[in-house]
């Protein structure tokens, strides 16, 4: 990761790893739902998808700094494989703090080995006007509406659905992709610029039926503006991720005739490692920084892509480049996880130029 010093032990052989069998397939992996699932499969080979799993159940109960340092070193090789695996891991954590003792025992240990792989459907929850609602009934609850973004379609067995319940609290049920009836049904993969191998859907809910047996969680209310100000940067490594791959194709070009590319490397990838170890300083020290530091996560992202797409020229528009999927990704970083603070605040840097 450049010059930083910023390093766990369970992630400082990593990088070689990533670069022996995700880099060389990083094209294929955007590309291709089926080589993506493999390479997911073996990041759980691997033990990698149980990272904030209990190790009672088969995880690994990393810190945050390694989780971090994980999801920005996988993001630097494949942007598609890191987000696809993230949703994975939320839903793996959720289930390893679940009181459902039974549905433990059902997926929790096949999921962390990536037999089995789990998405999620939670982020609508941060709209004002709910696309979704549940209703407790007896025996458990039923969901009505429409869930905007699950991915993992064909690619993973279940998913967390999350609805918004009378009383405002949120219920968390984990949900079948398959076998399922007319009351619960998911579009067309839609074809997204970017990450769409990982093949993101839309479910549609008409009176569909959870027992209590598939409940994962209530939360409280307001649950998950409380997370989003607690701690905004977690999509930061993403992007610092993605501008690191930016790079790597900038530092593949440098040219002793054109003097110019070694000195916007040296300049961004300087940079990078500033906005790096502000970003790593405040999981110690929580500061208000951390919106301004999400902000510049992306813009460094959006940068460090186009640079990369600059100095490969008319080849960069191929649709197979390595730049046109790193600046894609990019552009996709920018908007994931985000709520109207962390728009204002990237708004706020672009308006600064």
């Amino acid at each position: 990761m450049g010059a930083s010093a910023i390093s766990s032990p369970q992630t400082k052989d990593l990088d070689c790893l990533f670069q022996t069998f995700i880099a060389p397939q990083a094209a294929q992996l955007d590309r291709d739902p089926k080589a993506l699932h493999k390479a997911f499969q073996q990041l759980g080979s691997h033990g990698l998808l149980g990272l904030k799993a209990s190790r009672d159940w088969g995880g690994q109960a990393w810190e945050s700094q390694a989780i971090y340092e994980f999801i920005e070193q996988l993001a630097r090789y494949s942007g598609a494989l890191a987000f696809l695996q993230s949703q994975h891991q939320r839903c793996v954590q959720e289930l390893s703090n679940s009181g459902n003792l039974g549905l433990k025992e059902q997926y929790l240990r096949a999921a962390i080995a990536g037999q089995i792989g789990l998405g999620v459907g939670f982020s609508h929850l941060r709209r004002s006007q709910q696309p979704v609602m549940a209703k407790e009934i007896a025996g458990g609850y039923v969901f009505n509406g429409m869930v905007p973004w699950i991915t993992g379609f064909g690619i993973f067995e279940h998913w967390m659905l999350a609805a918004q319940l009378p009383d405002g609290q949120a219920v968390f049920v984990l949900a079948p992709f398959h076998g399922v009836g007319e009351t619960l049904s998911f579009s067309a993969p839609m074809e997204l610029a970017a990450l769409g191998a990982t093949q993101t859907v839309t479910a549609t809910l008409h009176d569909w039926f959870a027992p209590q047996e598939l409940v994962l969680d209530i939360k409280p209310v307001g649950w998950i503006q409380k997370a989003d100000r607690g701690y905004p940067l977690t999509h930061n490594f993403f992007a610092l991720g993605c501008a690191r791959g930016g790079l790597d194709i900038l530092e593949r070009a440098r040219s002793s005739t054109l003097p110019m590319i070694e000195q916007t490397y040296n300049r961004l990838n300087h940079e990078l490692i500033r906005c790096r170890q502000e970003t790593y300083g405040t999981l110690a020290n929580p500061s208000e920084e951390r919106l301004r530091l999400r902000a510049w996560a992306i813009d460094l992202a959006v940068r460090c892509g186009h640079g990369a797409v600059i100095v490969s020229r008319g080849a960069a528009n191929l649709a197979g480049h390595p730049a046109q999927r790193v600046y894609r990704e990019a552009l996709a970083f920018s908007v994931s996880g985000q709520n109207n603070q962390v728009m204002n605040a990237s708004l706020e840097r672009i308006g600064r130029f």
